[in-house]
């Protein structure tokens, strides 16, 4: 297993756009699929509620690393903390890092989760597995919204 996923798309829209769908919140929320109470701000811890069925029950907290306009877009979360009785404060979180590239087609959008050596051997595997699976899902996700919304 490594200590980081992965994962990139070519969008068929402009940088500008597809870094509004990434840092508007509301727009965020919509393709994310969680209710976010408000805007992503450095330093910040950003909450909500997952909407994606199945995972309702589950709260969404990260904190915001960083903001660079049109390029990075960073926080820090605990992964797959899906366990609404466990108390996942303690674990080292992961680190998420969405970059923005001007490309041929529009824009490479990259997404990578790194620090999963860090969590409690009990969770990493299954968290590692899930997030794998769940960042397919999720570029697939703003792909869709970004054709939707154009």
């Amino acid at each position: 297993m490594s200590d980081r996923i992965e994962k990139a798309i070519e969008l068929n829209a402009p940088v500008s756009r597809v870094w509004r769908a990434l840092t508007d919140y509301r727009e965020f929320g919509s393709w994310f699929r969680v209710r976010l109470d408000g805007p992503f701000v450095p330093g910040q811890v950003t909450r909500g509620q997952i909407t994606y069925p199945g995972y309702e029950h589950i709260r969404f907290e990260a904190v915001v690393q960083k903001i660079e306009s049109e390029r990075l877009l960073s926080f820090t979360w605990h992964p797959y903390a899906v366990d609404p009785d466990e108390d996942y404060s303690a674990e080292a979180p992961t680190l998420v890092e969405f970059t923005l590239e001007k490309s041929a087609r529009g824009t490479l959008l990259r997404v990578v989760e790194s620090g999963f050596d860090k969590l409690p051997s009990k969770r990493r595997l299954e968290a590692f597995r899930m997030n794998e699976g769940g960042w397919d899902e999720q570029l697939g996700n703003i792909s869709r919204h970004l054709a939707h919304a154009a």
